[in-house]
């Protein structure tokens, strides 16, 4: 059954996941029919970072649904920037809707904000950590598109250590046997712990720093953006830069996806090209948002309580939530034998 929160896409099983993906193709097919399934219910937005297609899809979702929509889009118009502490503004406007959606530049922000809440809350972005929704949105996608998530051979390129729809999405396909290529200049590769994961899970890693290694190979082609907003200055190169050409050697088959916003990463051109689904891959985002709000507001909600911690651990990543909310420390959790913190998945020490 699907959890009460969502936080993390790797906390839905198999059956689950089957649910979302066959509720969100009867939105898909006749989103008419679902217009008063939310009707009376209120959908909390607390977005700290910009955002253009997750914002937009959240509330068009909910309105869609029949429901209404609260919330701020820019943390400067909210009483954040008068210090409110994030625990008490989870509780305040928790109390005001039925569903939050929270994106934040804090790692684990939307574990910790579930502590706090007293609805179903959904992790829309935070960090460089997860971005769980859009794996979901992948995952339509791909499966819609290709008829199956299992055993396929999929590049990530771009920026692969701040890239959280990459780190989500890899967690995922790495479950269902998938091989992967990350395709990255070496300052910005996928993170070394996050790649311990996915081979402990079963998936094959192979690195490489230019497309033209790999892309004959691809059933799947994952591209991204550089994210300079977390402080990457490397420059894109034309090894990773997709363009028509390198379509050309493709599969027919290969799949391109792309989180989006697309900068100068993939060449205007590819646009065009029928494989190049990241538009149709964003508005299926739409549909995938109203199943999962759907089936959150089913479910009775319990509320939980913050963990206490007698020893104090310390979160070894900066950006943890743990390090900027008063009261709060890692909730350390055991995976893959490495004591990591439950909310952002780094390692404790």
């Amino acid at each position: 059954m699907l959890p009460t929160d969502f936080l993390d896409e790797s906390h839905l099983n198999e059956a689950d996941w089957e649910d979302l993906y066959g509720l969100a193709r009867q939105i898909h097919r006749d989103p008419a029919a679902f217009s008063d399934a939310a009707k009376g219910k209120i959908l909390g937005t607390l977005f700290y970072e910009p955002s253009t297609r997750t914002r937009l899809s959240f509330e068009t979702a909910m309105l869609r649904l029949g429901g209404e929509v609260i919330g701020f889009a820019d943390p400067s118009s909210s009483s954040v920037v008068k210090g409110e502490t994030l625990k008490d503004t989870i509780k305040i406007v928790s109390s005001y809707c039925d569903v939050l959606a929270l994106r934040t530049p804090l790692e684990g922000g939307p574990h910790a904000a579930s502590l706090f809440s007293s609805v179903p809350v959904i992790n829309a972005g935070d960090g460089s950590h997860l971005h769980p929704t859009q794996t979901l949105t992948d995952l339509f996608c791909i499966r819609h598109r290709a008829g199956t998530l299992t055993g396929l051979v999929v590049g990530f390129c771009g920026d692969l250590k701040n890239g959280r729809t990459v780190h989500s999405l890899s967690k995922s396909l790495a479950r269902r046997g998938c091989t992967f290529y990350c395709i990255s200049d070496p300052a910005l590769k996928l993170p070394e712990h996050l790649k311990k994961e996915l081979v402990l899970s079963g998936a094959k890693v192979y690195e490489c720093t230019a497309l033209d290694d790999c892309i004959e190979k691809l059933d799947v082609l994952y591209m991204t953006r550089t994210q300079r907003e977390r402080g990457s200055d490397v420059e894109q190169t034309d090894a990773l830069r997709l363009t028509a050409d390198k379509m050309a050697r493709a599969r027919r088959e290969m799949l391109v996806l792309h989180p989006l916003p697309k900068v100068d990463e993939i060449a205007p051109e590819v646009d065009d090209d029928p494989r190049a689904l990241y538009f149709a891959q964003a508005k299926g985002g739409v549909s995938v948002r109203m199943a999962l709000i759907l089936r959150l507001l089913e479910r009775p909600y319990v509320e939980k309580r913050v963990p206490f911690s007698h020893e104090k651990r310390r979160c070894t990543n900066p950006r943890c939530v743990t390090a900027f909310e008063p009261g709060l420390f890692p909730d350390t959790d055991t995976a893959h034998e490495h004591l990591v913190c439950a909310y952002c998945s780094h390692p404790i020490a």
